[in-house]
């Protein structure tokens, strides 16, 4: 017969070591497996009624770092609001210092520095995290490009952190790791871009060979309203318009709709990439925008 769910008031809506419960008299063994908690990690344990999200994971990880340590990267950018940085799933990033002995294990990925620059670095708050810019310059730093492009996007779109700042850290930096990439993808990071899986587009474009596009490029369409196309190539008046799963609505359908026919109006050529094109037959996407950007003049 399954153990009686026991829930103390001490214990509602936390995270905690299961070893400390249990000498604290708050639980005994057998209530920590009964259905009120979740086992996070080794003698980790939540509340069951917390939502498995990132933050669930870098709390549960926070109970095991050495002093001095600070969740950092994508971990840091998801703490400071960039909700798509990472999932309940993905690993916690933390910074150590290197003295700590601390090592990459599952769902924790270790990255060490001096203890004398880990000073400071750390944002106040429960879950010490480093600020907005240097998560940006971490995931950067460390992330493959099409993850981290959407990260320092979005950090730049919601003015967590600025263009001038991010030059700052990469010269800080300029001796360490992963800094050409870092710098490349600085220079490729567009506040303007509407959503990650835009961000995902454009920097794979670019990655696949084709002139970089610009992000939401004014168009006047006949009759004078400005039209934005996401993504565009104003030499060539050839432009893609990404279409997630929202632009199934019909209302915005219908808007979607009437803005391609003033682009076309206005003598632009508009390709649009569905999510399930993007994530399933990008090679396919890429031959069409070749394709059109060759006939329209394009010599890559």
């Amino acid at each position: 017969m399954p153990a009686q769910a026991h829930r103390p008031d001490a214990l509602a809506w936390q995270v905690f070591r299961g070893s400390d419960a249990v000498r604290g008299g708050l639980l005994t063994g057998n209530q920590l497996r009964n259905s009120a908690w979740v086992r996070l990690r080794r003698d980790i344990y939540a509340d069951a009624r917390l939502d498995r999200d990132h933050e669930l994971a870098c709390r549960a990880v926070a109970l095991q770092l050495p002093a001095g340590a600070v969740i950092a990267g994508p971990s840091a950018a998801y703490l400071h609001g960039i909700e798509h940085a990472a999932g309940f799933a993905d690993a916690v990033h933390v910074l150590v210092p290197a003295q700590s002995g601390l090592r990459s294990q599952r769902s924790l990925q270790v990255h060490t520095i001096a203890g004398a620059e880990l000073a400071g670095l750390a944002r106040p708050g429960t879950l010490p995290r480093t600020d907005p810019t240097r998560a940006a310059w971490e995931s950067a730093a460390w992330l493959e490009p099409i993850r981290a492009i959407g990260i320092v996007d979005t950090l730049l779109g919601r003015g967590l952190t600025t263009r001038a700042a991010l030059a700052e850290i990469a010269a800080a930096n300029d001796a360490r790791p992963g800094v050409r990439r870092a710098r490349w993808l600085f220079d490729l990071a567009e506040p303007a871009a509407q959503s990650p899986s835009e961000s995902h587009l454009r920097i794979r474009l670019v990655l696949a060979g084709l002139p970089r596009p610009v992000v939401q490029h004014p168009v006047r369409a006949p009759g004078g309203p400005v039209l934005h196309p996401d993504l565009a190539w104003p030499d060539f008046k050839v432009a893609v318009e990404y279409d997630g799963h929202w632009h199934s609505d019909r209302e915005q359908l219908h808007r979607d709709r009437r803005r391609l026919n003033r682009l076309v109006g206005a003598g632009w050529l508009v390709l649009h990439v569905t999510s399930r094109r993007l994530y399933g037959d990008f090679p396919g996407i890429v031959r069409e925008i070749k394709s059109v950007l060759a006939k329209r003049g394009w010599r890559g």
